[in-house]
């Protein structure tokens, strides 16, 4: 009787009568308060703010229960579940890029750093013969390997990466000139 008794309390949420979503509320609010506690590991303020969304979840959303599929606890703790999911989710995309932002703006001056390091680089690597800049740009900046170098440019392995080592030895000789000026 009671399984029956949710599938009309349910109807009635639909139909926005807001003391049919009290009395589930009333009788679910321990069994979802304990679920979501254990998901949150135990933090009081994420476990209200995530209850608050799955009653919210009901009131707005007009969701179905079907008896047919399973009981009407199971299909609310799965509810409650995909909202902690969701929840958790959102708040690491949160954190991280909070965290990101502040490492940007913690520190300007790595910015700037970076930007003349990149330019510094530019220059020495344009210093460089036309080979080993191309070795370099295909290396570094289109994600070929050595042995997908010697293919393309049909060339041995070995000579690839004995003009990888004479195209380093030259960009930290330019970069290392740069440094002393």
């Amino acid at each position: 009787m009671k399984e029956k008794y949710d599938t009309e309390l349910m109807r009635l949420v639909n139909e926005k009568h807001g003391h049919a979503l009290e009395e589930l509320y009333n009788r679910y609010i321990k069994l979802i308060y304990s679920f979501v506690m254990k998901f949150c590991n135990g933090n009081e303020e994420k476990t209200k703010e995530i209850i608050q969304l799955v009653f919210l979840r009901l009131w707005t959303t007009n969701s179905h229960y079907d008896p047919s599929q399973g009981s009407f606890v199971n299909w609310l703790l799965t509810i409650t579940r995909n909202i902690c999911i969701d929840y958790l989710r959102k708040e690491k995309r949160k954190t991280q890029h909070h965290q990101e932002e502040h490492e940007e703006i913690a520190d300007p001056a790595n910015v700037i750093e970076q930007r003349v390091n990149t330019n510094d680089i530019t220059k020495a690597k344009n210093k460089l013969p036309t080979a080993q800049r191309k070795l370099i740009d295909l290396l570094y900046w289109k994600g070929y390997s050595l042995s997908e170098i010697a293919k393309l440019e049909q060339e041995p392995l070995g000579t690839i990466k004995s003009r990888l080592h004479q195209a380093l030895k030259g960009l930290r000789k330019h970069l290392e000139l740069e440094d002393i000026k």
